[in-house]
This record gives structure tokens, sequence and C-alpha cells, in this order.
């Protein structure tokens, strides 16, 4: 892939994924989170549910391959963005994408005490540098906020949907997983949302907007570019760039919503960052070792 091409749409991507969290703080002021989130997933699952169809991607042939794409949305889609969303009532757009971005330091940890997996030495560095960054983050924080424990549990459900997918991916054609955990972690989102909160949505240009942007922009495009990476680039290098989605979060968090750029925070996110970087950049490694073998 051309240089410049794989910059501009590495940078639109990671933009998306960071920036999607000011934009949900921004949506919040029109409607409750379950349901806010829900309605952005649902809309974006069927979208591309209906693509998938017209497109004749192959779908999954029996139940138990089904019930799997579910298991994947309720981590990737109903976990993660459920407590993103919830955070954000909260904590600042900043903190939360902070907080969210660490799932892979997190698959690290999992994939060692579950799956058995064995990590290189610079890995583990950057295990550490990230929670080292995390502590940095939230050490300045005086009182104990519930949407710090959101946050965590966000990065938590993301690393286990990242090894459901590690574990079970090869079954399933990517654009069709892509569309259906987003649906299935849509209506377990609006269940929650009718059962956890009472459901508000004030319909107006703003919140239209916002919405649209959420499920259109922020999950559809995003996905669409990342896969498009992936599929055509190393995926190694192209994961290096995760670092950018917290950047992100933090620079909108900061243009939209004014929220302050702490020390602790730019601090910390630095270690996050490099944290981050280091154990994406042991993947690539392997993986190029991987294809010299073959």
């Amino acid at each position: 892939m051309n240089p410049l091409k794989f910059i501009l749409l590495t940078v639109l991507t990671t933009f998306l994924m960071g920036s999607s969290f000011a934009v949900g703080k921004l949506g919040l002021a029109h409607a409750s989170p379950l349901l806010l989130v829900a309605l952005r997933f649902i809309i974006a699952g069927i979208v591309m549910a209906i693509l998938v169809r017209v497109l004749k991607r192959p779908h999954p042939l029996n139940k138990i391959n089904w019930a799997k794409m579910l298991m994947i949305g309720a981590f990737q889609t109903a976990g993660v963005m459920g407590c993103i969303f919830m955070s954000l009532r909260t904590i600042t757009a900043s903190e939360s994408s902070i907080l969210t971005f660490t799932n892979p330091l997190l698959v690290i940890i999992f994939g060692t005490m579950f799956l058995k997996k064995r990590y290189r030495f610079y890995q583990w560095i950057g295990v550490f540098l990230g929670i080292t960054g995390v502590i940095i983050t939230l050490g300045a924080q005086l009182e104990f906020r519930i949407g710090i424990i959101y946050g965590i549990v966000s990065a938590v459900s993301w690393a286990i949907a990242t090894l459901l997918v590690n574990q079970w991916g090869i079954h399933f054609d990517t654009w069709v997983l892509t569309a259906y955990q987003m649906l299935f972690g849509g209506i377990l989102l609006l269940l929650c949302s009718l059962l956890l909160e009472v459901p508000v949505f004030t319909i107006n240009a703003e919140s239209v907007v916002i919405l649209l942007w959420l499920a259109i922009m922020s999950s559809i495009v995003q996905f669409a570019v990342w896969y498009y990476l992936l599929q055509n680039s190393d995926p190694g290098k192209t994961s290096a760039y995760l670092f950018l989605a917290p950047f992100f979060g933090v620079l909108t968090g900061w243009l939209l919503l004014n929220e302050p750029l702490n020390p602790s925070i730019i601090i910390g996110g630095a270690f996050i960052f490099t944290g981050i970087f280091l154990v994406n950049r042991r993947f690539q490694q392997r993986e190029e070792q991987i294809r010299k073998a073959m």
C-alpha cells in the first residue's frame, strides 16, 4: 500500500476510534447512556448485516457459531461500549479513552493466565509501563468515581473479546462477524437499557447528528477502514498504531468538551501509549518471523 495512503487511513480510523468518546459524551446531554449506545450499534449492525447479505459473504451454518458471535458481541459491543458510555457520566472522555485502550496490555496478562500463551520480555515491559501509566493517570484523583470502575471493566471486556476472536475468529468471515456482533451487542444493550435505566432520547437536530455520526462514522466507517488496513498491510504494523486512538480521545476531549489537560493525564498517557506500542511492536516482529518460517 502507498505509504501516504496508509498514514491517512490509519489517522482516520484511529481518530474515529478516539473521538467517539468526546462525541458520545456530547450525546449524553440528549439521551440515557445505554439507550444511546444501543441505538448506535443497532443502526450500524442492521446496515452492515444488509450489506453482507447483499454481498453474499459467507454466514455461519450452525447454531454454535451463531452463539459464538453472540458471545463476542456481548463482550466486544455490549460490555465494552456499554461500560464506556456509563463511565462518561462521571469521568472525562480523556480518562475513559485512556482506561479503555489499556486493553492490549490486559490481553497479555489474560493470555498468559488462561490460554498459557508465552510473550516476550519487551511485551511485559510494555505491560509494566502501561500499568504505571494508569496509576499515574488516576493517582491525582482525590475522590472515588464509579466511572473509573466502568472504564477498567470496558478494558477487561475488550481484552476478553480479543482473546475470543483470536480463538474463534478463523470460523467467521470478518465482515459478517463485525456486522452481527454489533447487532447482537446493540440488542443486548437495548435490553439492559430497558431493565437498568429510564430510557431517554430527546429528538432534535443535534442528537440525531450525534447518533448518526456514532453509528456511521465511528462504527461502520471506522471498522471498514480498520479491516481494510489489516487486510492490505502488515497486521502487526497496523496494530502498533492503536496508541493513536487514546491520543485522539484526549485531544478531542480537550477541543470539544474543554476538558483540562492535567499533567497526570499527559504523563500517564505517555506511559500507556509507550506500553501499548511495545506490546504491539513485539506482535509485529513475531508475525514477521512466522511468515519467514513459512
